[in-house]
């Protein structure tokens, strides 16, 4: 009987789900969907790696029974059920599904839907997936902005401000092109080179951990901060921070720090003092005498 049943663990419908929930003692693991967009909203107010968020949901949605333990069971704490190790929510509107994990005995792990009566067992694996952290399911990318997205910015490094402004094309065939602001109130070309290498290693700086303070990361008196508008109405702000030799960052709305790569931030300040740097084109060669 077992070969011919049903041996999905939890069942829902996958393009219906608008919530995911991963309790852990007394840990809680919230992702909320709203359209394509996935965010966490707990332990941490923060954007969703969507890839990652779709793969846990792959997860939950293709997980299967690998033995039935108890069909009809009574005696739910032997399974260590009655307190789960695992607590997964599955929401979709106003329903929801939920699937609970609780001991691992002789290399398998005792799991119940909690709709359903039976006990089963399923693979390890997928314990050890359902424990991974809010780091997991968190944006790496400390900026939305693509290159090709982004109309204006404003970086500000100390007393000192750069403004660019890209400004469109006019006529036939013609190419947008950034200006800068200077002192006298009036705006120069830059080069499109220096920008779009300006632009290109900024939009790929990324974190490689996070922090829930931003307590010893320079972000009090931030090293360099970043604002972008994109996307016809998009807007973000991100402050960096130096501390020893580790660079830290904090997206405006997000909670905590993110630890950057501090040598991708160092490019990414060279290609900022390259753009501003004063053109030496036309400049007379030095005499040699």
């Amino acid at each position: 009987p077992f070969d011919l049943r049903d041996k999905r663990a939890l069942k829902f419908e996958r393009d219906k789900v608008d919530s995911v929930e991963i309790a852990q003692g007394s840990t809680k693991l919230v992702l909320a969907r709203a359209g394509t967009e996935w965010t966490v909203d707990q332990p941490v107010k923060a954007r969703g790696d969507y890839s990652a968020i779709e793969g846990l949901l792959t997860r939950l949605s293709t997980a299967s029974m690998t033995k039935m333990v108890d069909a009809n069971a009574s005696d739910l704490a032997k399974y260590g059920l009655v307190k789960p190790a695992i607590t997964a929510t599955v929401g979709m509107g106003s329903s929801r599904a939920v699937l609970l994990v609780g001991n691992e005995e002789d290399g398998q792990v005792y799991a119940r839907d909690q709709s359903r009566p039976m006990v089963f067992a399923v693979d390890p694996t997928l314990l050890t997936d359902l424990k991974k952290g809010v780091e997991d399911y968190r944006d790496k990318n400390l900026f939305e902005f693509r290159p090709f997205s982004a109309a204006r910015l404003r970086l500000t490094r100390g007393q000192d401000t750069v403004e660019l402004q890209k400004t469109p094309g006019i006529g036939e065939n013609a190419t947008d092109k950034w200006q800068r602001g200077v002192s006298d109130g009036s705006t120069v070309d830059v080069e499109a080179a220096k920008m779009d290498d300006l632009l290109t290693k900024l939009s790929n700086l990324r974190a490689e951990s996070f922090s829930a303070t931003d307590a010893k990361t320079g972000l009090q008196a931030p090293a360099l901060v970043v604002a972008v508008s994109f996307d016809q109405g998009k807007f973000e702000r991100v402050r960096f921070g130096r501390s020893g030799g580790d660079v830290f960052a904090a997206r405006e709305g997000e909670s905590g720090a993110a630890r950057g790569d501090a040598s991708a931030f160092d490019e990414a300040m060279k290609a900022l003092d390259a753009l501003v740097a004063p053109s030496t084109a036309g400049t007379p060669a030095p005499s040699g005498k």
